[in-house]
């Protein structure tokens, strides 16, 4: 082999190794360039994942929140319908009493009886008579004259009771109002 040969061989060998090295670095940038694309689409991947997880729960408790209301007026109907059987005992109660001057018959108890299980139930009066007028919760059904001033805005007859559902009003009472 001749000088030159030799020295150009030495030459190959020399570069050979940097050329690897350029080739490497270059492969290692495009993984590094892979690497970092990657990690961004998985902070990407991964806040829309929190997101999506934060609305889910927000539904959830929503759901949870709107049930627990629903089951608290479910029966309304069923109580709204049932108001006028209670009407009607409490009147025979009264005249119940009346006749027998305050001794306990059938139709007292039962009415006794219903009106606890309505109230184990949530249902409760609204106090009528007496108090204020308020159109939250009464229905003014005529006015009347007051025969003094402490009388105007007062509640002077209670024609039909009212009542609430576990704080909401089912029904208004009606009211006779001094003015």
């Amino acid at each position: 082999m001749s000088n030159k040969e030799k020295t150009h061989k030495d030459k190959e060998k020399k570069q050979a190794p940097k050329a690897a090295k350029r080739k490497e670095a270059a492969i290692i940038s495009e993984y590094e360039d892979k690497i970092d694309a990657l990690q961004s689409s998985l902070g990407e991947q991964q806040d829309k994942f929190l997101r999506l997880f934060s609305e889910f729960d927000n539904y959830r408790k929503r759901v949870s929140k709107e049930r627990i209301e629903m089951s608290k007026v479910a029966a309304e109907g069923i109580i709204t319908a049932l108001l006028p059987v209670l009407d009607d005992l409490e009147r025979a109660s009264r005249m119940a009493r009346d006749v027998e001057k305050g001794g306990k018959n059938g139709i007292v108890l039962i009415y006794n009886k219903f009106k606890g299980i309505l109230r184990q139930k949530g249902v409760e009066e609204i106090p009528a008579e007496g108090n204020d007028f308020n159109t939250d919760y009464h229905e003014a059904i005529t006015h009347i004259p007051a025969e003094d001033e402490s009388q105007k805005g007062k509640i002077v007859e209670e024609i039909q009771k009212g009542y609430m559902l576990n704080g909401k009003v089912i029904r208004y009472a009606r009211v006779v109002v001094a003015n």
